[in-house]
């Protein structure tokens, strides 16, 4: 009898499309042993053949009627999925019959064992429920890694934490007790040098250390380097760069096959010397064909003749003489921005990385082994690649490059290696992602925009996927964003922020979602097909953690005061 009564204490008062309400007459009865009830805690409501909708209190109100003395607790709860009699757990669906005949707190035993539904070879832990921390949340490691993630959460929400746990956990992974590396590759965009501390075995590449071929770039991140988009003549510049580099590449390699953008050396200073004299170039008047070099006068049988000749030196020509000697074609004013441009790039000791001596010599082979972290003893695997040196106006050209080299890489590595043998799948993280993919249409993202996008929409076919860092979702390139299967939403303080999340997210839950604006530091909405059901988790322990704390200001202020060194940071600074 007292079973029924407790039973009864719960019922359900009204069923919608994606809400049940139901009526509770006594909470602490209804409530299991040892458990909190709140809102976000799961229900389980039944039918009479035992089957059952699993549901995520939403809110809930207090009546308390004329006629009666207790209070009543209104629930209103949003289903997201159903249990069947074998236990077997489905997202969706609202097959319960009507009218349903009990209403219970799902069991921690019965949560945990929807939750590891998941294989046991591909589940993959880095969370706890809120509620109780004592349920673990997997997920599907093979879909959450090979379907692009997003992490998004306003500054302290606890991004980079919730980054370091799970690269730091997946690093761990193996299979069986082998000794050393894990086959895990992954690439961390870290553009404020945040994650040395949390890996300290990473493979560490910087401004200072990385060399990074401007001779791989393509048309697109070359021209963002060396051409003014917005300039009157930027189109005549790009023709003129792209024959002149072809020709170059052709002549350096000894392939007149090679296209421009082949990933093969050629010399920007070659080519400069090349633009350099086609700015003076001078002719005869009656004998166009004549070039009139100051050391000796010379004709060319054709452009590519001419430019092979022009890659050696810079030439001094005759003076123009009315009926006598002419301007060339580009001897007009019009390549002088773009040849001192050209040249500041050249000689700017911060792009050394780019384009200094060693570029020069390194080869293909060995750039593609500095950033996948294949260097002998050296090997890693993650490559922390911090940018906060890189000048911001080629910030996203090499992000580019990169990106667009391992998306390559990931091509051809499918095409040429057997079907049958190991692969070496590949994340890249993208942290900050609004820095160097944001939604506005602007030509000095377009290098970094298209390789990004590119690798969001085809990268899962070539093993290549990634994770999109930001505090910023509404700033993103939807293009990018919107390919993300799986979301890790922490605090959202801005609302235009939150709506775009909330648009996007594959599940529209009401008790997750509008719980954005209040989460506490670690803690996250956790959403996507990797995921038997949406979560509000708690991000797992991170050690050693990132150095992105805040600076505690009024316990720094309260110390004596500090001496700085000024000549050290300025000699830092200038360099």
């Amino acid at each position: 009898m007292m079973d029924e009564e407790k039973e009864l204490n719960a019922i359900v008062t009204g069923v919608f499309p994606n809400k049940v309400k139901i009526e509770v007459k006594n909470i602490e009865d209804f409530k299991v042993a040892g458990e909190k009830l709140s809102v976000g805690s799961y229900l389980r409501i039944s039918d009479s053949e035992d089957c059952a909708i699993i549901a995520i209190i939403e809110n809930f109100s207090i009546e308390k009627r004329e006629d009666e003395s207790e209070r009543r607790y209104i629930l209103e709860a949003i289903p997201i999925g159903f249990l069947d009699n074998d236990s077997e757990f489905t997202r969706g669906g609202n097959n319960i019959a009507i009218p349903p005949v009990s209403v219970e707190p799902a069991k921690k035993e019965e949560i945990q064992k929807i939750y590891n539904q998941i294989k046991k070879e591909k589940i993959f832990s880095f969370s706890s429920l809120v509620q109780d921390e004592t349920i673990t949340v997997p997920v599907d490691g093979d879909r959450f890694f090979n379907k692009h993630i997003s992490i998004i959460g306003a500054t302290g929400s606890g991004k980079s934490y919730t980054l370091g746990t799970i690269l730091q956990k997946v690093t761990k992974e193996k299979e069986n007790n082998y000794e050393g590396l894990n086959n895990s590759h992954i690439i961390v965009f870290d553009l404020h040098g945040e994650y040395n501390t949390a890996f300290p075995s990473a493979n560490q590449l910087s401004a200072d250390n990385l060399v990074l071929p401007y001779w791989l770039m393509n048309g697109e991140e070359l021209e963002e380097l060396f051409v003014e988009s917005g300039e009157f003549q930027a189109y005549n510049q790009v023709s003129l760069l792209r024959r002149i580099i072809t020709r170059n590449k052709q002549k350096i390699n000894e392939d007149d096959k090679v296209l421009f953008d082949s990933p093969v050396k050629f010399s920007i200073k070659q080519v400069l010397n090349c633009i350099i004299n086609l700015s003076k170039e001078t002719r005869d008047y009656t004998n166009p064909s004549e070039i009139k070099i100051k050391s000796s006068a010379q004709e060319f049988s054709s452009d590519e003749e001419k430019y092979d000749y022009y890659f050696e030196n810079e030439f001094e020509f005759e003076e123009v003489k009315r009926s006598s000697i002419n301007k060339g074609t580009y001897n007009d004013g019009t390549l002088e921005k773009f040849i001192s441009r050209i040249k500041n790039k050249i000689t700017d000791e911060t792009l050394n990385f780019l384009l200094g001596k060693e570029v020069e010599e390194i080869s293909f082979k060995k750039a593609l082994e500095q950033i996948l972290s294949y260097q002998n003893e050296k090997c890693a695997n993650l490559t922390l690649i911090d940018l906060s040196g890189v000048p911001f106006d080629v910030l996203s050209i090499t992000v580019s490059l990169i990106s667009r080299l391992i998306f390559e890489y990931g091509y051809y590595f499918k095409r040429t290696i057997d079907e049958n043998l190991d692969k070496t799948p590949i994340l890249l993280v993208y942290e900050e992602a609004h820095k160097y993919v944001p939604k506005i249409q602007s030509a000095k993202y377009n290098s970094s925009r298209f390789a990004i996008e590119r690798i969001a929409k085809e990268g899962r076919k070539y093993g290549v996927t990634l994770v999109l860092v930001t505090q910023r979702p509404s700033e993103i390139s939807e293009t990018i964003f919107s390919q993300c299967n799986n979301f890790i939403a922490m605090r959202l303080t801005n609302p235009e922020d939150q709506n775009y999340v909330k648009r996007l997210l594959p599940d529209s839950l009401g008790p997750l979602t509008e719980s954005l604006p209040i989460l506490s530091s670690g803690e996250a909405i956790l959403i996507g097909d990797s995921l038997v059901m949406p979560s509000l988790v708690k991000i797992d322990e991170c050690n050693p953690e990132p150095s992105s704390k805040d600076i505690n200001y009024l316990q720094e202020w309260k110390k004596k005061w500090v001496n700085v060194e000024f000549d050290k940071i300025i000699n830092k600074w200038s360099k």
